[in-house]
């Protein structure tokens, strides 16, 4: 059986390896319209996709799988409409190839420019959010790089049926539709024999949770961009507008708890603490929020759970929230860059002064001022979609749409050129 998984895995990867070099001569306008059609083909596909997200949805019930993984997991017709938004906006998006990034003269009359171009195979490596499967493919044609999927088993019959529709589309405007794979075996094995093809992927993104993302930069031979963690922090400075934080930190914890940009940790200044605390936490409890607070915190509510060390060092990706309160911003910015995952935070101020500071020294991927950390996302950044949020500080940091998914090269013109020293 190992024998027989490798190789259909390894065929699926050289498959993709093959075709990333057809892919990569694709006209722009020819791309956009395919991505057009994709994004019509998943409205057309609708009803159908859902039927096959409830069987995904009535195993993972029988599973008891939380209430985080089964809001990931579940589609519907608003988030269909959603999906197929991003691949619009995608394709709306400027073509990446062969942007001239910078070109210059050098003294032997050599002409050089630096342009872009797809990095090649990626492989994605995801769990329970089908709509993953459709931003990667979007994403994956608009920057020329083939991709190999390999989605959880809990996402299955989701995924095929998303995979299916979009790569129906592609087939019918005459583009290699076998440039993007999606791996149906759900044995685990297959990713452990993915993650050593050195020869025919070129780069890996491992999307779901720390323990996923751990195995996989733990067992792969080949680079991965990721993020561990996202403990976001919205920090409430003593000049910040209380009206405007008790909004932007209910929709920042509330709104979507289970993703990764949803905020962990609240940090309050002392000074608008007796101001600001008791009515937030009051929002916080009308909400279901369970609060783990410190000893300055549960002084306002006495009957909240004691914040041990290890909460500010928690994704609970659920309505649980720790809270503290802080001396002043420079204790802020210590516990974010000490306590934090790097990934998106937040400070609610009217001192640009103090919002400047922020800005430049916490050492964090996306770092907002007077708004909700639910914005770090490149849909929202106006990129179309994502493959994930980088955390990594080499090529890629933050959302990783288009432009993230391409590398360059040198082209160098010359007539004649030696060497001579």
């Amino acid at each position: 059986m190992d024998n027989t998984l490798k190789k259909e895995i390894v065929a699926i990867a050289r498959l993709a390896k093959r075709l990333s070099f057809s892919l990569a001569k694709v006209k722009a306008e020819v791309k956009k319209d395919t991505i057009l059609a994709m994004a019509q083909s998943l409205l057309d596909n609708k009803l159908s996709i859902i039927e096959q997200n409830n069987i995904d949805l009535k195993l993972a019930s029988e599973q008891n799988q939380s209430k985080s993984f089964i809001e990931r997991l579940t589609l519907d017709g608003a988030r269909l409409e959603k999906m197929a938004q991003s691949l619009k906006s995608i394709a709306n998006i400027k073509d990446p190839m062969l942007e001239v990034i910078k070109s210059w003269r050098v003294a032997s009359g050599l002409e050089i420019k630096k342009v872009r171009v797809p990095i090649g195979v990626i492989a994605i490596i995801y769990e329970s959010r089908p709509d993953v499967t459709s931003d990667c493919i979007g994403l994956c044609l608009k920057s020329s790089n083939a991709l190999v999927l390999r989605g959880g088993s809990a996402a299955l019959n989701s995924n095929i049926a998303i995979y299916n529709c979009l790569i129906g589309a592609i087939k019918q405007k005459g583009l290699p539709s076998e440039a993007f794979q999606l791996i149906k075996n759900t044995d685990r094995k297959s990713v452990d024999i993915l993650l050593k093809l050195t020869d025919s992927i070129d780069l890996v993104i491992p999307r779901g949770g720390e323990g996923l993302i751990r195995e996989v930069v733990k067992k792969s031979r080949i680079p991965v961009i990721k993020h561990y963690k996202g403990i976001c922090t919205i920090f409430m400075d003593k000049d910040a507008d209380l009206e405007l934080g008790l909004k932007v930190c209910l929709n920042a914890k509330v709104q979507r708890p289970g993703v990764c940009n949803a905020m962990e940790t609240l940090l309050v200044h002392k000074e608008i603490a007796s101001k600001f605390l008791p009515r937030m936490l009051e929002q916080f409890k009308q909400n279901n929020v369970q609060i783990r607070g410190t000893a300055a915190v549960r002084k306002f509510d006495s009957s909240l759970k004691a914040a041990k060390n290890a909460d500010f060092k928690t994704e609970f990706l659920d309505l649980i929230l720790a809270v503290d309160v802080v001396k002043d911003l420079d204790e802020a910015i210590e516990h974010i860059n000490t306590y934090g995952s790097h990934h998106s935070d937040s400070i609610i101020t009217n001192d640009k002064l103090a919002a400047e500071k922020f800005l430049t020294e916490v050492d964090s991927a996306c770092v907002f001022v007077n708004a909700s950390t639910r914005f770090s996302d490149g849909y929202e950044f106006g990129m179309g979609a994502e493959m994930g949020i980088s955390t990594d500080k080499i090529h890629a940091r933050g959302p990783m749409a288009v432009e993230e998914l391409t590398t360059y090269k040198y082209q160098v013109y010359g007539n004649g050129q030696i060497r001579t020293n």
